[in-house]
């Protein structure tokens, strides 16, 4: 059964003045959304949802969700952290399972794979999100949407090695900004595709800002997400942005598999809604 609610909205969204026309130049300005993603359904493309579980069963997930684990915070391991089987996958909070949803609305036959690290607060550690994300980049992921963030200086370091890691072994990182004002990671890195949410609802349709750190603005407000316990919600943030962008990796990821994540972000800012072929 499904229910209607309407959740708080925190969200640092993508201004509208970062919303300008850029032109694209020689063969870049030849790439097109259909030559990017047309036909694309995400078959064979396997993305990880680093974020509170995803509920395995939920309707809207149509049954992709293929495998989980759970990563607890752990004093006696070597990195302070273990990571579990979370068979069948389960969400402790909802985030997940939302994130999950707007994916599979766009790439309905990428694997979906839940990665665990925040609890039923949506709150984790620092090394659990290290943790889930490492395990992403070196279990065969090609994408992992990344809805959270940590704002600690301290582990710049820790999570950008994690970020390269992952840009050389051909992950694509989709990370949300945070919704309150201030740095936050991985999301400032280059290598990771960072997005705020902008109020559009076409769910393809998605911006680039020629002003980064945050490089990419999709739909995050008023959006319809899947959520935990088969319920379905109405709400608004940076965290429902960055599926959307996942999505469309995945999608762009199935139909063009040898393009590496540099190349791929390319094809992103090429296929922007503001970005239009030069003139002449």
């Amino acid at each position: 059964m499904s229910t209607e609610a309407e959740l708080p909205a925190y969200s640092q969204p993508f201004l509208p003045g970062a919303i300008r026309e850029l032109s694209s130049v020689g063969p870049i300005a030849s790439i097109t959304p259909d030559w990017a993603w047309g036909g694309s359904t995400g078959r064979g493309v396997r993305v990880a949802v680093v974020d509170s579980g995803v509920e395995h069963d939920h309707p809207a997930l149509g049954g992709m969700v293929v495998g989980g684990v759970a990563v607890e915070y752990d004093e006696s391991a070597e990195y302070n952290y273990r990571v579990d089987p979370d068979d069948p996958p389960s969400d402790l909070s909802g985030h997940g399972t939302a994130c999950a949803g707007i994916i599979h609305s766009l790439a309905p036959q990428a694997e979906l794979f839940s990665v665990r690290v925040l609890g039923r607060d949506m709150l984790g550690r620092a090394m659990q999100f290290a943790g889930g994300l490492d395990w992403a980049v070196y279990n065969g992921m090609h994408v992992a949407n990344l809805s959270l963030s940590t704002s600690r200086g301290e582990y710049f370091g820790l999570f950008h090695e994690i970020a390269d890691d992952a840009y050389f072994r051909n992950v694509v990182l989709v990370s949300a900004v945070n919704n309150i004002p201030g740095p936050s990671y991985p999301s400032l890195y280059s290598s990771v595709v960072s997005v705020a949410a902008h109020s559009g609802q076409d769910p393809l349709t998605y911006y680039y800002n020629p002003a980064p750190p945050v490089e990419f603005g999709a739909p995050g407000v008023n959006v319809r997400v899947a959520w935990k316990d088969h319920q379905v919600l109405t709400s608004t943030g940076n965290s429902f942005a960055a599926p959307h962008m996942a999505g469309i990796v995945a999608l762009i990821r199935a139909k063009h598999p040898e393009l590496s994540p540099f190349q791929v972000k390319t094809v992103l800012w090429a296929c922007a809604a503001n970005v239009r072929p030069a003139a002449g």
